[in-house]
């Protein structure tokens, strides 16, 4: 008999991917393919839903025939998204209403301090456990509904959908206007500011504040069932799991039990500690959100730290600064050099999220003098990311009643291993790297697998997953403190750099 596989499809914010995976979830063959970013005016990022799905038409055949397989061998496909990018397109037609509005993308702000004023933060934390922040899909409909003529008309009149990109996706991949599923699950649905997040369904008084009808949404599901077949691109072929990316990383990396926590770097950074059954509301600056939801089984919670900018410094530091020709270079570059010079840099580029939540901030590198060389620059660079890992972490240690012990990484840049050590030195754990760094297109594939019974159950999935790597933290603790303490008096000038009227300053979440 032929072998099977399962295949994950993971829509990114830079790329889409397919990747193939076998019965110990070995990476058996995969293809990407980059889209467009689309920069229209300062703080608006947007994608191309239609280029989009051409890419995902692209990369599956591309996958099957690197591996030598037909559809017929696919016991199952899952699908991990970028989370909070929408989507909105014509129920008739199929086609998209102007560009996706990504999860980066800011132009919300002002509805963001309007809400924070009335009816403030508690409205929305009581029901969805999320602040307002330009981060999320809710305010970007409501944006939508207040800037495109006629649109709350028509979606109001059954006319239009809208999703984030997985629900996108799944419409194509099940029939699109030929009776396409309109769908989205449990992890993505809890990024919208619209579901509840107690009962997992949309919530009733969130639709009417922002003024959303029910019937664009699409069904919530949850993370690993069949949804149905694909007509389209994989004919006859279940589709068995979706999960927002964030999730989809602590599934790949097996964080099954509570405490057990996992971060993603890449264009931004994502820390996820498992919770278990427990809705933790964060008093720190955190999200709650959904880990994870199996069958008919209870959900999983987790608290969630998002970073906005990380690996997309080090683009900034390429392509705009020219300082490197290629990420890698990064490193290299760094390690000329002892330490930093003094030197620190705060990458505010969209404000800062986890934990301090304010869209204001500012982006800004402090203690320049003439000794600084590109070397030093570059070490700032790295060393962001890890103080704001570190951030979250002292933020998940005060909401959560067991302190983090391990951190399981992966993402693009957990490649430089001087930035892993300097994670494991400032946060003083335990930095681990899984045996397959593609964990995003893992989790999505394991919960395929899970639902469709290519793999009988979570230990299973425990006993497949291997370190490649560790670091252990070395720095001395006198130091790391003195260092941590440059670094908050540098946020300090970010936040200060375009502060408000103090009656108006937003805060974090209470």
């Amino acid at each position: 008999m032929a072998e099977r596989y399962v295949m994950s499809i993971d829509q990114g914010t830079n790329s889409t991917r397919c990747i193939l995976f076998d019965h110990r979830g070995r990476l058996v063959s995969v293809a990407q393919k980059e889209h467009q970013q689309h920069f229209p005016r300062p703080g608006w990022v947007e994608h191309d839903a239609v280029e989009i799905w051409q890419n995902l038409c692209r990369v599956v055949p591309e996958a099957l025939s690197d591996a030598g397989v037909d559809t017929g061998q696919v016991a199952a496909v899952g699908l991990a998204n970028q989370r909070e990018t929408t989507v909105l397109w014509d129920r008739r037609t199929g086609a998209p209403l102007g560009r996706a509005i990504v999860w980066q993308d800011t132009r919300t702000a002002p509805l963001v301090e309007d809400l924070r004023k009335d009816p403030g933060e508690e409205f929305f934390l009581q029901r969805c456990c999320l602040p307002p922040s330009t981060y999320f899909s809710a305010l970007r409909l409501r944006w939508l509904f207040d800037h495109v003529k006629r649109l709350q008309q028509r979606a109001v009149d059954g006319e239009v959908l809208c999703g984030t990109m997985e629900s996108w996706l799944i419409w194509n991949l099940t029939g699109g206007t030929d009776g396409g599923l309109h769908i989205t699950d449990a992890t993505n649905a809890s990024r919208t500011m619209l579901m509840n997040i107690h009962t997992l369904a949309w919530d009733e008084e969130l639709l009417a504040f922002f003024g959303v009808p029910r019937s664009m949404l699409p069904e919530i599901r949850s993370s690993a069932e069949t949804y149905g077949d694909a007509r389209s691109l994989l004919p006859g072929v279940a589709l068995t799991a979706a999960l927002g990316d964030q999730q989809a990383a602590l599934f790949g990396q097996t964080c099954f039990s509570p405490g057990e926590a996992k971060c993603t770097y890449g264009t931004g950074s994502f820390l996820l500690l498992n919770t278990g059954g427990d809705v933790v509301r964060s008093r720190h600056g955190l999200l709650t959100t959904v880990a994870y939801k199996i069958g008919n089984q209870r959900p999983a919670y987790a608290l969630e730290g998002s970073i906005a900018v990380t690996g997309a410094l080090v683009q900034w530091f390429r392509d705009r600064l020219g300082l490197i020709s290629s990420a890698p270079e990064i490193e290299t570059l760094a390690r000329t050099v002892e330490d930093n010079g003094g030197c620190y840099i705060v990458p505010a580029f969209s404000g800062l999220f986890a934990p301090r939540w304010r869209s204001d901030a500012r982006g800004v590198i402090v203690g320049l003098t003439s000794y600084i060389t590109k070397g030093h620059l570059a070490r700032a660079v790295l060393e962001a990311t890890g103080w704001q890992t570190r951030e979250v972490v002292d933020a998940m240690n005060a909401d959560s009643s067991v302190p983090l012990q391990q951190l399981k990484v992966d993402g693009g840049m957990t490649a430089d291993n001087l930035l892993m050590q300097f994670v494991a030195d400032v946060l003083d754990v335990p930095v681990v790297r899984p045996l397959v760094a593609e964990t995003v297109s893992l989790g999505a594939a394991y919960a395929a697998g899970l639902a469709s019974g290519y793999w009988p159950d979570l230990e299973v999935l425990r006993r497949n997953w291997h370190r490649a790597a560790q670091w252990l933290p070395a720095m001395d603790p006198g130091l790391r403190e003195a260092e941590y303490d440059n670094w908050q008096r540098a946020v300090e000038r970010s936040l200060g750099w375009a502060r408000p009227p103090r009656s108006a300053e937003p805060g974090p979440p209470k």
